[in-house]
């Protein structure tokens, strides 16, 4: 009595287990809306619109929230409109998705960086070392960014400016 009782909890555990795990789907199947979205928000980065790009591939994201490259579209513009920490949230949720993305890795170490944070960095560097085990300009460009440093902020950049 006790063994069945024990037999079918592991039999919902499988079974759970296995209809997650198929409803994960890989980046080539993506719902072609979410990549319809995604690629006029980079259309839109490309003429300089950045809030339509967020916009869009804020709507692509929540089509499919497995669209991995939309997250990293988004964290890029994110950092482009100086917004390191969004960046790295936005990068986390891509590494959620895939964790071995040398890209996402190389990207949120750079926002890191930029938000003063060099030691997380150095960790997202180790981990890009480690996935690529030889030449790797990602982690080229993240060491360059950490040799760099955080950028300094002047008097001038913390003020607001005076309204007239």
């Amino acid at each position: 009595m006790r063994v069945s009782s024990v037999a079918v909890a592991a039999a919902l555990t499988i079974a759970c287990l296995s209809a997650s795990l198929q409803s994960q789907r890989p980046d080539d199947q993506i719902d072609p809306r979410s990549t319809a979205l995604l690629v006029r928000g980079r259309a839109a980065r490309a003429a300089g619109n950045l809030q339509l790009a967020t916009d869009l591939m804020e709507s692509s994201v929540a089509v499919d929230p497995r669209n991995r490259a939309a997250f990293k579209a988004l964290a890029e513009v994110a950092d482009a409109t100086g917004l390191p920490g969004k960046a790295i949230r936005l990068y986390r949720e891509a590494l959620l998705l895939e964790p071995n993305d040398v890209e996402a890795i190389k990207g949120q170490g750079e926002a890191l960086v930029q938000k003063g944070a060099v030691n997380r960095a150095r960790d997202n560097l180790t981990r890009l070392r480690t996935l690529c085990r030889g030449a790797c300009p990602e982690a080229t460009q993240l060491a360059a960014a950490i040799a760099k440093g955080p950028p300094i902020a002047t008097a001038q950049a913390t003020v607001p400016p005076a309204k007239e």
